[in-house]
C-alpha cells in the first residue's frame, strides 16, 4: 500500500472484511490537515485499492480547493448497487458498525449510495451528511449541489470559449444524480441537449432532448432509452457525438488517449470523479479544447455537506456552492490562460499550496492529534 505514498498521504488505508454480510470494504483516509475526511461511499462490483486512494486523493484537492475545513477521504464497497434495499442497508450498517471509532472519516454519499444508505449510518454512529431532510440533513441527490456548481462553473468557463450558453449544444454522459440536474440548470439557462447517455445505452437528437421527460423515465427506474424520440445508440457512441459542451458524470477513466480523439467538442466540464486520464487532458488541451478539472467543477457537492455538516440551512449551502465554484473556476483558468499551463496543473497548484499551508501548523504533517478532531 506505500506505493501510493507521497508528501500529502495517504494517512491511513484500512481494509474492512464482515463475510456474515459478505462485506467487503477499504477506507482511504488521506490527508487530513484541514480537517477530519470528508468523501463518498461508492459501491461497485470493480472497485479497487488505487481507485480508492485516487478518488481520495481527489477529495483531498476537492476540499482545498472549496476552501472548506475538511481533508479527504473516500471508501468504496464491493458489491452490486442494484442489490435488495435490505441488502445493502445491512452492509453499510455493518460498514458504519466497523468504522465506530475511525472518527477521522465522516460518510457521504457517492455513486451507488443515497440518503437513506447515509441515514442508516448516522443512526449507527452518528457520523454522515448528505441526510435526508426528515433526518435533518440536505439530500445532496435530490436538489442536485452538485449539479448546480457544475452550472455556474460552465458559465465561468464560458467566458474563456468563443460561444454562449443560450443554443449551446449539450451531451452529458451519465443521466444519475449529477448529470440530470446540471442538464436541467444549463438547459433551464438556454443550453440544448442533444445526447445524453446511462449505463444502458445512449440516445442521440440534435434538434433536442426533452429533459424533463428523461428525469421521469429515469425516477421510474427505465433507462434513457426508452425516450421515445431520437436515434438509440450504445453507451459508449456517446464519446463521439458532435456538442459545445460535454460532460462526463458518471465512472473514472471514461475518456483516456485511445478514445478522446472521438470527442467533437469545444467545452468539457468534468462532472465525475477522475473522468479523464491526465494523458488524455493533455491530449484536450494540445487540441485547443478546454476543460475544467473534475475537484474544481464538481465541488458542488462537497461543500453541500459541509455546509450541512456546520449547521447551514440549503439556501445558505447554494450560496456557498456558486461563489466558492465560480471562484475557484476562474482562479484556476485564468492561472492556466497567464502562466501556459494545464488547466489541472493550475488546480493542483491551487490546492496543494492551501494543503500545505494548514500542514504548516500540525504537529504531524498530514493529520492532527488533537482530542475530538472529527
Amino acid at each position: 500500500m506505500f506505493r501510493f505514498a507521497d508528501e500529502l498521504g495517504p494517512f491511513k488505508i484500512i481494509h474492512i472484511y464482515e463475510p456474515s454480510v459478505d462485506l467487503k470494504a477499504i477506507l482511504v483516509v488521506d490527508n487530513i490537515a484541514r480537517g477530519p475526511a470528508l468523501g463518498g461511499v461508492r459501491m461497485a462490483p470493480d472497485v479497487s485499492a488505487e481507485e480508492c486512494f485516487r478518488l481520495a486523493r481527489a477529495m483531498t484537492l476537492k476540499n482545498a480547493a472549496a476552501d472548506v475545513p475538511f481533508g479527504g477521504g473516500k471508501l468504496v464497497i464491493y458489491g452490486d448497487p442494484r442489490m435488495p434495499q435490505e441488502k445493502k442497508i445491512q452492509k453499510l450498517r455493518a460498514l458504519a458498525s466497523a468504522l465506530r471509532y475511525t472518527k477521522e472519516y465522516i460518510f457521504a454519499p457517492d455513486m451507488g449510495t443515497d440518503e437513506f444508505c447515509m441515514a442508516c449510518v448516522k443512526d449507527e454512529i452518528g457520523r454522515a451528511v448528505g441526510l435526508p431532510c426528515g433526518a435533518g440533513g440536505i439530500p445532496l441527490d435530490e436538489v442536485g449541489a452538485t449539479g448546480w456548481g457544475l452550472a455556474k462553473s460552465t458559465e465561468v468557463a464560458l467566458q474563456y470559449c468563443d460561444f454562449e450558453l443560450n443554443g449551446a449544444r449539450l451531451v452529458v454522459q451519465g443521466f444519475g444524480a449529477v448529470g440530470m440536474h446540471v442538464a436541467r440548470f444549463l438547459t433551464n439557462s438556454g443550453a440544448v441537449l442533444v445526447g445524453v447517455a446511462d449505463s444502458r445505452g445512449a440516445v442521440h437528437n440534435p434538434d433536442g432532448l426533452d429533459v424533463d421527460a428523461l428525469i421521469r423515465l429515469k425516477k421510474e427506474g427505465k433507462s434513457v432509452l426508452d425516450y421515445p424520440e431520437g436515434e438509440k445508440l450504445d453507451s459508449n457512441a456517446v464519446i463521439s457525438i458532435p456538442c459545445d459542451i460535454w460532460i462526463p458524470a458518471a465512472r473514472p477513466d471514461i475518456i483516456n488517449e485511445s478514445n478522446v480523439h472521438l470527442l467533437s467538442t469545444k467545452l468539457i466540464m468534468e462532472g465525475a470523479n477522475i473522468p479523464i486520464t491526465e494523458g488524455a487532458e493533455k491530449i484536450l488541451y494540445e487540441a485547443g479544447i478546454l476543460y475544467v478539472p473534475d475537484f474544481i467543477a464538481n465541488a458542488g457537492g462537497v461543500i453541500c455537506a459541509a455546509s450541512e455538516y456546520q449547521g447551514a440551512t440549503r439556501s445558505a449551502a447554494f450560496e456557498a456552492i456558486e461563489e466558492k465554484v465560480r471562484n475557484n473556476t476562474a482562479l484556476v483558468l485564468e492561472a492556466a490562460k497567464t502562466k501556459g499551463i494545464l488547466p489541472r496543473e493550475a488546480a493542483v497548484q491551487l490546492a496543494v499550496e492551501r494543503v500545505k499551508q494548514a500542514m504548516e501548523y500540525r504537529r504531524w504533517s498530514t493529520f492532527s492529534s488533537a482530542p475530538d478532531f472529527s
